[in-house]
This record gives structure tokens, sequence and C-alpha cells, in this order.
């Protein structure tokens, strides 16, 4: 289920002062075949819409470098498996290989010019900038000092998503922390959830029929992704509810759709949101590599009716549970017979690029990532301090176009939303995070009158405000009321 884990060094003859380096004899890297999700990964690269994980952590003071860039390094070596690059081959061979490397190859820690764009700029490369699997480790941490607005610093982390996955790379960024600050930065524990002795169980719509796709917008004719990040409350939620947090945000992502839809004169179709399921420890142990599986939460047309909140959020919260109970491999049984050895690579590789482009009517309407509370404090110690604001976003590719990722730090909310140019523009961006802002609020404890009587079929109208800030790759800031 999860990445393969192999030892780290092993071959290198250990680390030393440059790549490659040790002070026992030479001999070539050791070699792993790529996992199931990186081999369909790496099958469908494409470069105008490059498969990247961002993450954007805000800390309160500044950092050394030098400092920071010794935890880093350090942090890499006690999590070895990041220290990777995809191994040459010919196009005939049976199998994609990741070779593991003493040292990193590249400087991994970047300080980009001060300057008022550098946010803006900083997160435009993490949509645009892929860090080269062929130079270890595919990632990138790009520290920028916020303006003189404030002392504090932003640290963007781009991963190439063929490699790794957001929560491993922010294990490897809390033992950083941890090196530089001298601060405890273990996983806080999970919430304690009460045992169900019964097997889960739920009614599930029929999935025989192709998904709502996300209507098209303003969009564009640049390739690549858009970006909008905001801050936003927590939802309440009764003690003793049957539904988390994590089931909210699945109702507000299909609500913000279906009513997005419904603006653009999309006639109503069954909606199938993606969600990642995420079993590995938090603590070092944990694998390092893309170690999520993915399930598709299905809703009905009708069902999608506010005026239902509590129906709507049990129901939801029933599949859930079901879905994360069932065994199943990361991508799908399709995907392992895929990636087996039975041909070259390079055939594999063209018949999953067409089986992905014949099954692109059936692919899910967008997917939801819900990294949840942020488990580690990321505490940097005196003088940069700890993460008071942690942002993730998903790649958003079409056919979907659009990812939701959330994740929560301080006790706030933190929405990013990530789009294909060739579905959504800018302004399109402002809409969904009003529209997901809004129906957040209706599945509150309370708020089921406040969802009937401001709901008004393809509109709505506020009846209290709440004010959010939303920041887009465009460097613009925006605030808005619902």
């Amino acid at each position: 289920m999860t990445a393969v884990e192999h030892p780290a060094r092993d071959g290198t003859g250990g680390p030393g002062p440059g790549p490659g380096s040790g002070s026992g004899p030479v001999r070539p890297p050791t070699r792993v075949p790529f996992p199931v999700v990186d081999e369909i990964a790496r099958h469908c690269l494409q470069e105008e819409e490059p498969e990247t994980v961002h993450i954007e952590v805000h800390l309160p003071g500044r950092l050394d470098p030098a400092r920071l860039r010794t935890a880093v390094t350090e942090a890499l070596h006690r999590h070895p498996r990041i220290l990777m690059r995809e191994a040459p081959g010919r196009w005939y061979r049976l199998r994609y290989e990741w070779e593991l490397t003493a040292d990193p190859d590249v400087e991994v820690v970047t300080f980009p010019t001060p300057g008022p764009d550098a946010l803006r700029d900083a997160r435009t490369r993490a949509l645009t900038d892929a860090p080269p699997l062929s130079a270890s480790p595919p990632v990138r941490l790009e520290v920028v000092d916020e303006d003189d607005r404030s002392d504090g610093t932003v640290l963007f982390l781009t991963i190439n998503h063929t490699a790794l996955d957001g929560p491993a790379c922010l294990r490897i960024l809390a033992t950083a922390a941890e090196l530089y600050g001298g601060r405890d930065n273990s996983p806080a524990a999970p919430p304690v959830r009460t045992a169900d002795t019964t097997a889960p169980s739920a009614e599930m719509p029929s999935t025989w029929s192709p998904p709502a796709r996300v209507a098209p917008g303003h969009f564009e004719t640049s390739p690549g992704n858009g970006m909008l990040v905001t801050e936003l409350p927590l939802p309440l939620r009764p003690k003793g509810s049957p539904y988390t947090v994590n089931d909210q945000l699945m109702v507000t992502t299909a609500l913000m759709l279906a009513h997005w839809n419904r603006e653009h004169g999309v006639r109503p179709r069954p909606m199938r949101i993606t969600m990642p399921v995420d079993d590995r420890p938090r603590d070092a142990s944990m694998p390092i590599g893309n170690g999520t599986r993915l399930v598709e939460v299905p809703f009905a047309p009708e069902e999608l009716d506010p005026r239902d909140m509590p129906g709507l959020l049990r129901r939801t919260a029933a599949r859930t549970r079901a879905l994360r109970s069932l065994p199943r491999p990361q991508l799908g049984h399709g995907a392992t017979l895929l990636t087996a050895p039975w041909a070259p690579v390079g055939v594999r590789a063209a018949l999953t690029r067409g089986l992905r482009r014949a099954a692109a009517p059936w692919t899910s309407t967008t997917l939801l990532s819900n990294i949840g509370r942020v488990p580690y404090p990321l505490d940097f110690g005196e003088g940069a301090g700890r993460a008071h604001a942690v942002w993730f976003s998903a790649p958003a590719r079409m056919p979907r176009g659009l990812t939701v990722t959330t994740a929560s730090t301080a006790g706030r909310l933190h929405l990013a939303l990530r789009w294909s140019r060739a579905l959504l523009g800018h302004g399109d961006g402002d809409r969904l995070r009003d529209l997901f802002e809004h129906y957040l609020r209706t599945t509150e404890v309370n708020s089921t009158e406040v969802a009937v009587t401001e709901f008004t079929g393809t509109e709505f109208t506020g009846t209290e405000s709440t004010s959010t800030k939303g920041t887009s790759t465009d460097g613009t800031s925006t605030e808005s009321t619902s």
C-alpha cells in the first residue's frame, strides 16, 4: 500500500563530502523498482502541466541560511529514501528504477532575491517548475522573506509528485525544524475516535454512468495551473457527531461544484470525488514516497440539497468510513496490471496514456485532499518560531481540472484551490472560494436553517458576514464577504 522501503545507502559507501563519496569502496548505487503510483505518474508526464505538490509554510520570524541548509541536509540523511533519482535506461527495459544516492546531487535549499513579487513568483514556480527526476532528491525548498510589513518567512517546498507526496515531505521538514531549532517536533497524537464494532456498510449510488465534469469558466489559452489560497475558520461540529470535519469538507466540495455547474447551465449528473487515504504513521518510521491510496466518494444529483444537511452529512460519513475500511491497491487493480513487467516500459507507457485518454469521461469530478490537522508543530525555535499557516496543493491536470486541498494549523482551515488554465481562470477561483466558504458554514451546528433560508437555487444571499483573504498566483490579494 505504501511506497517501497529500502535500506538507504547500501552499496554507496556511506555519506561523504560529495555525491556518492564515502569511506568504503565505491560501488554502483542501489536501485529500487518504481512502485505502482510512481510508474503510472512517470508514464503520463506532461511538460505543459507538471505534476508538482506545493507546500507553503508561514513562520513569524527569520531563518539563518547556513543553519537551515545544515538542518535540511541532515534531515535528508535521516530519511534517506528521499535521496533518489531516476536511473537511466533504454525504452525497452522492463522497469523504471530509482537510484538511491549517498548525498544530494543538488542544493535543495535556495534563497530567492527578496522583492514585492517574491511570494507570487515562488508560488508560480511551485506550479510550473518541477524538480527534475534526474537529480537527487526531486525536491526544492525556497525560503522567501515576507515584505516590510512583516518579519516573517515563507517556506515553499516543491515536490515532483512522480516520486513523493506531501505528507512524506512534511515529515522531512518536521525533522529539519527539530534539527534547526532544537525543539521537539514529534507528531501530535491522532484524534481518539469511538471504535465501531460492526462492519461499516453504506448505501452507494450507482457508478455505472460517467460522473459530472466541472463546468468550464473563463479558461485561458496559456498552459499550466492556477491557484488560490485562503484562510477560513474551522467548521463547528457538535460533540459526538457521527461525521467528521473531513465529511463536512467532502459535502462542502460537492455542494460547491453542484452550485457552480448550475450557474453555468450544466444538467445535474452524479458526482464522484476522489479522496486520498493515508494509513502511514507520522513518526520517524514513516515510509517515504507516494504512500496514499485513492477512493471515490459518490453522490447522486438529488442528494446534493443543502436543505437536508443532517442527512447528507450522515450518508457521506457512512460512505467515507466504508471506503476507508476496504482493502484496495493504491490506484486499483487495473494500475497494478499495467505496471507488471509483462512488456517494456515504453510499450506499457503508450498503452497507459491511451487508456487514460479513453477513460477521461469516467474520471472523478474532482479530488479533495484533506491533510487534516498538521500533525507537527513545525517549530524552528527562537528567532524563526512556529508555523501559523500551512497550505498544500495537489496537481490539477485535465480531465478533472480542479483539486481542493485543505489543512488546519493554529485553529484555522487553510484552503488551496488549484485548477488547470484549460478549464478555469483567476476570477473563477474567487467565485469557487466564495461558494466553498458559504457551504462550509451550512455544514456547521445549527446551520441547517441558514442553508434553507439563504440557498435560492443558483444564487445565495448572505445574512452573516465573514471576512477572508485569498491570494492567487498572480499576486493579487482579495477580501470577500459572504
